[in-house]
């Protein structure tokens, strides 16, 4: 049976996730209770389930503390039988905010009323108590970032990473705009910013990372060629470490101000080197920037 464990902060987008895996074929199943786990992944062997895919938030707040050891005893028990992808989904406080103030929904973990009776803060309050519960679940799946991500866009990363070979360390390589934010899902962030920028050329600036001109552009500056060396020598230098250390997925971002050109150039073609070795994806967070004059480097 192939498991996947979906969670992550409320308002992240769980149930666009569960619904891409359904789509997928997936067996899916929202707000498992962690105790019963066990005993549902035995029905579903029984039923020889080949998919199944488990929400689990928040909402078990009483008995969340308790999945690490469920997972763990379950796998255990089932050793051979169940192959185990856990999914987190992060957002930015100030983006779950604003998420639940256009729904007019109610936090799982609110209070009626803050004793100051402030709501606002009531709710950032309960945003930040959640993190703190889910941050043990956090450092044992694959993190995806969401803040930024419509609907259709997170379907299709979801369905990308289910995608992506699970055997070995998997590499993300993320382009991003500074001017937007560090990607919360980053293992390692990367600063471009101080090499040659394509966008103060009129041809080039409404092209991307992946034209030609742009590349052509970037492939002549001895500094973005040597960036790209030292990020490779420090990758080659470490992902064995982390290979030995049971992580699965390492994600890389590289960022400039717009997203648009020497990110998503660095991005490209890490993507390249790497995929001789490690199976390898990138992604550009900014992209739907592109060819909107909103760019800048």
């Amino acid at each position: 049976m192939q498991l996947v464990l979906i969670t992550g902060m409320s308002g992240s987008g769980k149930s666009v996730a569960l619904n891409a895996l359904e789509d997928s074929g997936y067996y899916c199943v929202d707000n498992l209770p962690p105790q019963l786990l066990d005993d549902f992944v035995r029905l579903e062997l029984t039923h020889r389930t080949p998919r199944v895919a488990v929400a689990m938030d928040v909402r078990s707040a009483n008995h969340l503390h308790q999945l690490p050891d469920h997972l763990h005893d379950m796998l255990q028990r089932h050793l051979g039988e169940v192959k185990l992808q856990c999914l987190f989904l992060e957002t930015t406080t100030d983006t779950l905010v604003r998420r639940f103030s256009e729904t007019r929904r109610r936090h799982p973990l609110s209070l009626r009323a803050s004793a100051s009776g402030d709501e606002h803060q009531a709710l950032v309050d309960a945003i930040e108590q959640e993190r703190d519960l889910l941050a043990n679940l956090r450092e044992r799946a694959h993190v995806l970032d969401t803040s930024l991500l419509r609907a259709a866009q997170l379907r299709s990363e979801v369905k990308a990473w289910l995608s992506t070979e699970q055997a070995r360390l998997t590499l993300v390589f993320e382009s991003f705009a500074f001017k937007r934010g560090i990607p919360m899902d980053a293992d390692y962030v990367f600063d471009v910013r101080m090499l040659p920028n394509p966008h103060y050329e009129a041809n080039l600036r409404h092209q991307t990372g992946r034209d030609p001109g742009v590349i052509t552009f970037l492939q002549r500056e001895a500094a973005v060629l040597r960036m790209l060396d030292h990020i490779d020598d420090f990758l080659q230098a470490w992902l064995p470490e982390m290979l030995a250390d049971h992580r699965s997925y390492v994600t890389v971002a590289i960022g400039c101000t717009g997203g648009q050109h020497r990110s998503v150039y660095l991005a490209e073609q890490l993507t390249h080197r790497f995929a001789k070795q490690w199976p390898t994806r990138a992604r550009h967070r900014d992209a739907e920037l592109w060819g909107k004059g909103v760019g800048g480097g």
